[in-house]
């Protein structure tokens, strides 16, 4: 990973330290020994000279004390021109800014929580993280590549720089508190390392990983992958439906995304404090007013129920998927986190 602007901007000001530490130093040792004068004499003679006060010399000095006074305020010349040139150079080639914008980003991802984690910002990933923006989503984007991480960072997304197989890097990312992880990067070798290392760090979280051949799917599932997509796979099914089925398509593409519809498709958990655990459909629509469409339900043992009805009995741990207005959603959502 690339060093972080703040220790370059450090590093600017060590040799200023240095010279304020060892060019007083010198000056007592100096006048010490040329002149033989006690060290607090010393120290206050340093101290006049370096700082241009302009006093009376502390004591009668000899040539060669003279010459090395002269020597010690052409030190200290030196030293205050090169301070003001790194001060200048910061504040006018905004590294200052840099450094504060860089540090700014780092105190949001240490309060990045229930968050995504984009590893990869190509074809996939961009059209990933464009999603999860539609979705108003928080998200973090690991990329090896600079110009990339730079062009993330730019739109006012945040990203970091480095290898997302590193688990370093997946803790810089905030994987302890992260929601998911989507691995698109180049090659499903690198998504299959990426996997392996997100799920040994996260054995709870959820996974979805790209795969460019059937034979990858295989690999990634074992990995750890909680779902896995082959886009050329997709993108057939989807061309095929939009030729004999095409307002269909649409109508679900629309449904699936906070877009300009009024109508959307969301999935929503039943929490066991959920004060419509135990309800039947109905009952639940009348006593807590919600006017949503109930698609299908999900078991908290997997089992799909396609045809729920009015009498269908939401039960604590299942997953419905429901059609309906954002309102009544967002509604329906408080309701089933209890």
């Amino acid at each position: 990973m690339n060093r972080s602007p703040r220790p370059r901007l450090f590093d600017r000001f060590v040799p200023i330290v240095a010279g304020l530490l060892v060019l007083p130093a010198i000056g007592v040792a100096g006048y010490c020994w040329i002149e033989g004068w006690p060290v607090l004499d010393a120290l206050y003679m340093t101290v006049i000279t370096l700082s241009t006060v302009g006093y009376t010399e502390v004591h009668p000095m000899s040539s060669a004390g003279r010459i090395f006074t002269m020597g010690l305020i052409a030190g200290g010349g030196v030293l205050a021109a090169y301070a003001l040139t790194q001060v200048a150079q910061i504040v006018f080639s905004g590294e200052l800014r840099s450094s504060w914008v860089a540090q700014k980003r780092r105190r949001m991802l240490a309060e990045l929580s229930q968050h995504f984690i984009v590893c990869g910002y190509g074809r996939v990933g961009r059209n990933v993280v464009t999603e999860l923006q539609s979705e108003q989503l928080p998200f973090v984007v690991i990329e090896p590549q600079p110009e990339k991480v730079t062009a993330v960072q730019e739109s006012g997304a945040l990203a970091v720089q480095g290898d997302a197989a590193v688990e370093g890097v997946l803790r810089q990312a905030g994987i302890e508190r992260a929601r998911g992880l989507v691995a698109c990067a180049k090659t499903d070798a690198d998504n299959v390392f990426i996997v392996l290392t997100a799920r040994s760090l996260r054995p709870d979280l959820i996974i979805v990983a790209r795969a460019d051949v059937e034979e990858s799917e295989a690999k990634l599932r074992r990995a750890g992958a909680s779902r896995v997509i082959l886009p050329y796979h997709i993108t057939g099914r989807r061309m095929v439906t939009m030729l004999v089925r095409p307002d269909v398509a649409d109508f679900l593409d629309e449904v699936s995304h906070t877009s300009g519809l009024e109508l959307v498709l969301e999935q929503i958990q039943i929490a066991p404090t959920s004060p419509l655990a135990g309800l039947a459909l109905a009952v639940a629509q009348a006593r807590h007013d919600f006017e949503v469409t109930v698609l299908a339900c999900k078991h908290a043992d997997g089992q799909w129920n396609t045809r729920p009805h009015s009498e269908t009995v939401v039960q604590p741990g299942c997953q419905l998927i429901a059609l309906g207005t954002l309102p009544n959603l967002q509604k329906l959502l408080a309701l089933a986190c209890g």
